[in-house]
């Protein structure tokens, strides 16, 4: 069994996405360890503010798999996959890390954005702090910890998992 930490994202009726996207994926591995919901403004684009988490994993799948696992998830859930890269969407799913495997097919990983992005890292060192890195060797609090933080304001928001998604 391999251990993956999937990154997740939404801006669009976040609350409902977010809220599907995670029992979809509680569907699909069973149990799974969250971080906080954290509230991001858009990165890359103007557009509304997203909420983020980070989510961990087992998984007999390959990465393949996986990966194509997420993309169904996605348009599932009313992503488009033709839309532009930095653009509005239902829900954002992008498989972080692999165990510890460096791979470039069929996707790069570590994903590039891990140590780029507050809204990844931080979730990702808030579930994971000791885990290290595959390339940098340092664990990802210490990457958070290096983090220039006012860079991309982020802050945690208390999420209601309960909330009705209609």
């Amino acid at each position: 069994m391999a251990t993956i930490f999937i990154s997740i994202g939404s801006n669009i009726e976040k609350e409902r996405y977010i809220r599907q996207g995670v029992a979809q994926l509680v569907t699909a591995f069973g149990s799974i360890n969250l971080s906080s919901v954290f509230e991001s403004e858009s990165v890359g684009f103007d557009g509304s503010n997203f909420y983020n988490l980070v989510c961990s994993a087992t998984t007999s799948l390959e990465i393949g798999e996986v990966t194509t696992l997420l993309r169904q998830i996605e348009v599932a859930n009313g992503r488009d996959r033709s839309a532009k890269k930095f653009s509005s969407r239902t829900l954002d799913l992008d498989l972080l890390l692999y165990d510890d495997l460096v791979v470039t097919s069929p996707v790069v990983l570590p994903r590039d954005e891990i140590d780029k992005n507050a809204f990844v890292l931080w979730p990702l060192a808030s579930i994971a702090p000791d885990l290290m890195h595959p390339t940098r060797n340092e664990t990802y609090q210490a990457l958070w910890s290096s983090f220039e933080q006012s860079s991309q304001p982020l802050w945690a928001i208390d999420f209601d998992w309960q909330g009705s998604d209609q």
